[in-house]
């Protein structure tokens, strides 16, 4: 972390973040507290923002997999060329992560929440198609931005100390649809 430029489509929301971390490592170095800066990545599960215009890629294409499913539409078009590539991480996954930091953890040093391995967003794709059961054909819209190439945090450090996520990310997009099923007329 801050070893480049930020990502321009990225940055306010870059800023804000390191401004937090900073803020942290500085009140910890000059009052003694113990905030702990920990790094998280693409969180999902259930309660999530399904909104179609800002949510996230996974609530996003449950959504837009399911009313393609219900309307019986021939096909689902997704920004890009899926060739990105993402780490996910369930949300129960975090909060066990949170508190297990609150109990070993106690160092300034940024900490990275995450799984230990990325998926490609063509994989993701195809992964909560079959979740949600849709038979139509998926269509990658090239002419959309892809954003970055990759994103992924590095979690071994969080692995030495003794945790990792437990949530299969099918198991968790399972999780997740059924929560959204469930509240449709929330959502």
């Amino acid at each position: 972390m801050l070893s480049g430029y930020l990502e321009p489509t990225n940055e306010a929301y870059a800023i804000a973040k390191i401004a937090g971390i900073k803020m942290c490592q500085s009140y910890n170095r000059q009052y003694g507290t113990d905030f702990i800066s920990a790094l998280l990545t693409n969180t999902y599960g259930p309660g999530d923002n399904f909104d179609p215009v800002n949510s996230h890629v996974i609530p996003a294409l449950i959504k837009k997999f399911h009313e393609a499913k219900i309307n019986r539409e021939p096909s689902v078009v997704v920004w890009g060329t899926g060739d990105p590539r993402r780490q996910f991480i369930y949300v129960d996954d975090i909060a066990d992560a949170c508190i297990f930091l609150m109990n070993h953890y106690d160092d300034s040093d940024i900490i990275n929440v995450a799984v230990d391995y990325d998926i490609t967003i063509r994989e993701l794709v195809y992964i909560v198609k079959e979740v949600v059961d849709y038979g139509g054909e998926v269509v990658f819209d090239r002419s959309k931005n892809d954003g970055i190439p990759r994103k992924m945090l590095d979690p071994s450090k969080l692995k030495t100390l003794g945790w990792q996520a437990r949530t299969p990310l099918v198991e968790g997009i399972k999780r997740t649809y059924e929560w959204y099923l469930g509240n449709l007329k929330k959502v």
